[in-house]
């Protein structure tokens, strides 16, 4: 049977969509093309259809975990101002259901302990998806007027990725709950918002 080409598109979708929840959940090392396509529905044969290699799939993986960062990030500050999207950034980011949901949040947290084992393209998606989102941050402050916005969106983004790797690794929920609202305050004072401090 042939099949269109935006039937094709919506399977490799779709291969994405699992291969990018068993990466975050499992680590790339540990994810298997049988069992991505299984999950799909396919039989493992088509693979070959939609990528190269395995690493073809992981690179491709990340690249989308980092797109479907930065369609939520515009979903959740369209329409508002610099003050009220960066801290509805933070109030996603650090909130208990991103901590709870590693499979489907931010791949930062999730990624960044495997890194060193990704292969190159791979490393190089996961690059510029960490300079994407600290740009956006970085964006956000400059037209805040903060001073350094580049240097003080980087220290942002590595506080918000260590505040959820950190609550994720915690076995207590009061402790890991505790250390995302510790994060929360101590972010809003340093970037100057008025936001809750709950």
């Amino acid at each position: 049977m042939r099949y269109d080409a935006e039937h094709k598109l919506r399977t490799r979708q779709r291969l994405l969509k699992e291969a990018a929840a068993a990466i975050r959940a499992e680590g790339p090392d540990r994810v298997g093309v049988a069992e991505i396509m299984a999950k799909a529905g396919l039989t493992h044969g088509g693979f070959y259809a939609h990528f190269r290699s395995k690493d073809d799939l992981i690179e491709s993986a990340i690249a989308q975990m980092f797109d479907d960062a930065a369609r939520r990030y515009e979903k959740s500050t369209k329409d508002l101002d610099p003050a009220a999207a960066l801290d509805s950034y933070l109030d996603f980011y650090l909130s208990a259901a991103h901590r709870d949901a590693p499979e489907r949040g931010c791949p930062l947290p999730s990624l960044s302990g495997d890194l060193a084992r990704m292969p190159a393209a791979a490393r190089k998606r996961f690059a510029e998806g960490a300079e994407g989102i600290t740009n956006r941050i970085a964006t956000l402050l400059h037209a805040l007027g903060r001073p350094s916005p580049e240097r003080l969106a980087a220290s942002t983004v590595a506080e918000l990725v260590g505040a959820v790797a950190l609550a994720r690794a915690t076995s207590d929920r009061g402790r890991s709950d505790a250390i995302l609202s510790a994060s929360r305050v101590a972010l809003r004072e340093r970037l100057g918002l008025k936001g809750s401090t709950g």
